[in-house]
């Protein structure tokens, strides 16, 4: 499996037993789905390894409690610390026609009600507290927070995303 084919899911940030359970930090809006999974990937030493699942279950909101086959002691589980969980994009629920994922509308052109075309999505920094879309405008980044209330129209036949910004903000990149 290849990174660009999955999604991420979350962290191992600890181990949780002698028996090789680890704590799984997650970024999801839904931790309930996880628990009737099979598998995960896990990314070791840069490539994607499916780790099967013996058994799960939440821990608070958003703490993932696994026991995978094949590790079963402290030090296994513990080599696993830091390490990225992946699932496999087509594990990913549909969303309503004015929804989106990040990874799916990277390389649409980017337009403003007043300003005109900015350009094409380039990337989406979402490891921020404010998520923020990264729009190539001959050649600088344009960096607009993602917000509804920013975005009128998101078109995926077509592959672009109308925006209402507030005035100045684009001149502030260009």
């Amino acid at each position: 499996m290849r990174k660009k084919d999955c999604f991420y899911l979350g962290t191992i940030v600890g181990k949780f037993s002698y028996k090789g359970e680890v704590l799984i930090k997650l970024d999801t809006d839904d931790p309930e789905s996880l628990l009737s999974k099979e598998s995960v990937f896990v990314e070791v030493h840069k490539e994607l390894i499916p780790f099967f699942i013996e058994r799960s279950n939440l821990q608070k909101a958003i703490m993932w409690r696994v026991k995978f086959e094949g590790i079963d002691t402290e030090e296994k589980a513990k080599a696993l610390i830091n390490a990225e969980v992946f699932l496999p994009l087509t594990e990913l629920p549909e969303l309503e026609d004015d929804q989106f994922y990040y990874h799916e509308v990277i390389g649409f052109q980017m337009n403003d009600k007043d300003f005109g075309e900015i350009g094409k999505l380039k990337d989406i920094y979402d490891h921020t507290p404010q998520p923020i879309f990264v729009i190539d405008h001959q050649g600088k980044d344009v960096l607009v927070p993602i917000n509804d209330d920013l975005i009128d129209k998101l078109d995926k036949t077509n592959k672009t995303i109308d925006l209402n910004l507030p005035e100045g903000l684009i001149d502030l990149y260009i």
